[in-house]
C-alpha cells in the first residue's frame, strides 16, 4: 500500500467491517453485547427487528471528509435505536383494531362448537387482548418505545478501528498505534 492511499483504504476497510458489525446486531438480537428488551406484545412471526428485513437492509454507509456516516432511510430507525414516545392517533387505533379483529378470528372451534386450547390458540387469543389493548387506548395518549439500538458507538467498535489501523499500518512498515 502507498502513503497516500493509506487514509482512504483504512476508512474503507473501517466502514466495511463496522457495516459487518451491525448487520450482526441483527442476528444477535443485541447491540453487540446489551440484548434488546422483549416487546410486551406477543410477536409470533419472529424477531420484532426483523420481520420483514426493510430496515436491516436500509443501512447504509458513506465515506465523507470526516469519517464515516451510518445512516437508514426507514422513517423509524432513529425510534427505534434511541426509543421515546409516540402519540397515539386515531389512524392508529383503526390499524390495532384490524389487528385485533385479525388474530381474535383465528381462533379455531371444534365441530361441536367448543373454542379449541391449543398452545397455538392460546398465543392468538393472548395477542388478540394485547391488540384490543392498545386499540382501546385514547386519541393523544402516549405510548413509550424502548430503545433497541442497532447502530452508535461501542468500545468494541474502538477495538475494531485500532486492529484496522494497526494492520494497515504494519503494511507500510510503521509503528502501530496503541491504547
Amino acid at each position: 500500500m502507498k502513503p497516500e492511499d493509506f487514509l482512504k483504504t483504512t476508512l474503507t476497510d473501517i466502514k466495511v467491517k463496522i457495516s459487518e458489525e451491525f448487520d450482526r446486531n441483527f442476528e444477535r438480537k443485541a447491540f453487540f453485547d446489551k440484548k434488546w428488551k422483549q416487546p410486551k406484545l406477543i410477536n409470533r412471526r419472529g424477531s420484532v427487528m426483523i420481520r420483514t428485513g426493510k430496515l436491516r437492509r436500509s443501512i447504509s454507509s458513506k465515506l465523507t471528509p470526516k469519517g464515516i456516516v451510518f445512516t437508514s432511510a426507514m422513517p423509524y430507525a432513529e425510534m427505534l435505536n434511541n426509543g421515546g414516545e409516540i402519540i397515539v392517533t386515531e389512524k392508529m387505533k383503526r390499524f390495532f383494531w384490524a389487528k385485533y379483529y385479525e388474530s381474535s378470528g383465528a381462533i379455531k372451534t371444534t365441530k361441536t362448537g367448543k373454542v379449541s386450547y391449543s398452545q397455538r390458540n392460546k398465543k392468538l387469543r393472548l395477542e388478540a387482548e394485547q391488540w384490543k389493548a392498545l386499540a382501546l387506548k385514547k386519541v393523544g395518549s402516549k405510548m413509550k418505545i424502548e430503545p433497541r439500538q442497532f447502530i452508535g458507538h461501542h468500545p468494541q467498535i474502538d477495538n475494531t478501528i485500532r486492529e484496522i489501523v494497526n494492520k494497515n499500518l504494519k503494511e507500510l512498515e510503521i509503528k502501530p498505534f496503541k491504547k
